[in-house]
């Protein structure tokens, strides 16, 4: 329960420190390569929503043509002609996603959880309010997204959401991270997610 309360966010909030630190330059670089090859904004910001529903802005680099249309991957008849050269390689290598230390370290998000959703997936925003999956923060990677990503049915997604929230523990974030970085070597499911996750 203290893990749960307290150490989880205190470890969240140092190692988002120490990371960002780190990748400053890195972030910076990444950046000014995306500002030269494409046009439009170097972040990609989206309302998604959250602990206990509440809505937030979720940050990550832009990964696709300035004028992509404002959809989920699986409406695109061909999502990889929008995604950019350099924003292909972003996505291969979860780099695209180095902005949500800065959501993390807000208070908005934490490593692990359950993957912040947009409002086009009421389903499984309803079904968590239910089952209490939307208890804690979500997270850059998950439980659900560790069991198929959007391989899985929206009621599977939504189930494992509410597991995490219920058996939230140090071991389990462990196990989560530790199957996150197989699955980025592996680089399974770089076009399934919506436009941004």
């Amino acid at each position: 329960m203290w893990y749960k309360n307290f150490g989880k966010r205190i470890l969240d909030l140092v190692i988002a420190i120490i990371l960002l630190t780190i990748l400053i330059i890195p972030i910076c670089i990444v950046g000014i390569i995306i500002k030269l090859t494409s046009k439009g904004p170097v972040l990609f910001c989206q309302e998604r929503y959250g602990i206990h529903s509440r809505p937030f802005k979720l940050y990550k680099f832009r990964t696709m043509t300035y004028n992509a249309p404002q959809r989920s991957n699986s409406e695109f008849s061909d999502i990889k002609r929008y995604i950019t050269t350099f924003g292909m390689f972003l996505r291969k290598t979860s780099i695209d996603e180095l902005p949500q230390l800065w959501n993390i370290i807000k208070g908005d998000m934490s490593f692990i959880g359950p993957r912040p959703l947009a409002i086009n997936d009421m389903t499984v925003l309803n079904i968590r309010k239910n089952n209490g999956g939307d208890t804690v923060l979500p997270g850059i990677s998950g439980l659900a997204q560790v069991h198929g990503r959007n391989n899985i049915t929206d009621e599977d997604k939504a189930f494992y959401d509410g597991k995490y929230a219920n058996t939230l523990s140090f071991r389990l974030d462990t196990l989560v991270v530790l199957k996150t970085i197989l699955i980025v070597f592996k680089r399974e499911g770089v076009f399934k997610d919506s436009q941004i996750d």
